[in-house]
């Protein structure tokens, strides 16, 4: 467990959390530009002394002004990767490896090590100098850097902001790699929706220095009090078992809650794995009764859970149930009133297969990835 209480007082702006986040797994940290992300991350390094506060991660005391206790930032058991890797221009990416593990009072051990290396793809590029290295590969060594002083913490500044999209798809999978193998928590700060809904699995809102909601990642997506589903590219999350492939077709079926299917075009994955996609607002559409002739493989019977105009009037967002998982759909004014939608009506969320791949370049392999996150199957 994460313990925050923070007060940091700057120029014009004051950065005040009491925040409890998850010890293990991915949290997001989202906001507007000047809100407090980069703030926060710095004050948790020990990179700015905060002028009040209490930090404690997993039982270990980091910060407690009312105790005068203060660990320097080298003293902290954390890893941080910037939006650049700032890697060692005068050594090579094993010379960069072996300054990660020379600064840790606990390293990480011979096994530990190619286990990361192995971990990140970066076998092949050991003896490489790092001004050949690609803005991927760069991030990839920079983040392996971080994990062999073997941290207690790992803190993420919008790691992929400075890639062009065809390095950031090549990134992505190794960071999915980390959410499912590291047994630390990462604080993960990132303007993309789409990195967020394939990564995180709690989410922080930060508004103008002060929390405006955090929980679990699926439970805040579809909140419409909140101005994540108000963006244009408002999204949620759906989790479903692996339960048949059509290899002929690439089709990939998983079983939502309530024996309902999902149909996505991915690579083949073993029965039983389980699998989240991200499905945008934008791309549901509703009918009022099931379709019987329909190029939208998915069309899932829905209870409608809220309407709310957006505001430019034009539009409205709709909130439903699909057997206890939620879902958004970005509607017009128009369709709205012709479908007469109130809280309580049955009908019928449709979602093109097509529109669950991701638009990142790159071979197929990628591309599908940037959307779907997969585990390992229940045992």
């Amino acid at each position: 467990m994460i313990r925050l209480q923070l007060k940091q007082r700057l120029a014009d702006f004051t950065l005040d959390l009491d925040l409890t986040l998850p010890g293990r797994g991915v949290t997001a940290i989202v906001g507007p530009s000047g809100s407090g992300k980069t703030t926060l991350l710095r004050c948790i390094a020990g990179l700015e002394r905060a002028a009040e506060a209490r930090i404690e991660v997993n039982g270990n005391c980091w910060q407690d002004s009312e105790r005068a206790v203060w660990l320097p930032p080298h003293q902290r058991a954390l890893g941080y990767v910037f939006q650049e890797a700032s890697l060692f221009p005068h050594l090579d990416v094993q010379g960069n490896l072996d300054y990660g593990r020379r600064r840790s009072r606990s390293p990480a051990s011979d096994s530990q090590t190619a286990q990361i290396i192995k971990l990140l793809g970066i076998g092949h590029l050991l003896k490489r100098g790092t001004a050949s290295l690609s803005g991927g590969e760069r991030q990839r060594v920079g983040i392996a850097r971080a994990l062999l002083g073997s941290p207690g913490l790992l803190l993420m500044d919008e790691p992929l902001t400075a890639l062009d999209p065809q390095r950031k798809a090549e990134i992505l999978p190794y960071l999915e790699r980390l959410h499912a193998e590291l047994d630390i928590p990462l604080l993960y700060v990132s303007h993309a929706p789409d990195e967020v809904a394939r990564l995180a699995d709690h989410l922080v809102l930060l508004n103008n220095g002060r929390m405006q909601a955090s929980g679990p990642l699926q439970a805040l997506l579809p909140r419409l009090d909140l101005p994540l589903a108000h963006s244009d590219d408002a999204r949620v999350v759906l989790e479903g078992v692996v339960s048949g492939y059509r290899s002929a077709y690439q089709l990939l079926s998983l079983r939502l809650a309530g024996d309902e299917h999902l149909h996505v075009i991915h690579g083949e994955l073993p029965p039983g794995t389980r699998v989240r996609v991200a499905v945008q607002a934008r791309d549901v559409s509703l009918v009022l009764e099931q379709p019987q002739h329909s190029s939208m493989l998915n069309r899932l019977p829905a209870t409608v859970c809220a309407v709310e105009t957006i505001a430019d009037a034009a539009q409205v967002l709709v909130r439903l149930d699909v057997q206890g998982q939620p879902l958004l759909a970005r509607v017009t004014r128009f369709s709205a009133d012709q479908l007469e939608l109130h809280p309580g009506q049955t009908l019928w969320a449709q979602i093109k297969a097509v529109a669950l791949l991701s638009q990142a370049a790159g071979p197929p392999s990628s591309r599908f990835a940037t959307t779907i996150a997969a585990s390992a199957p229940d045992q």
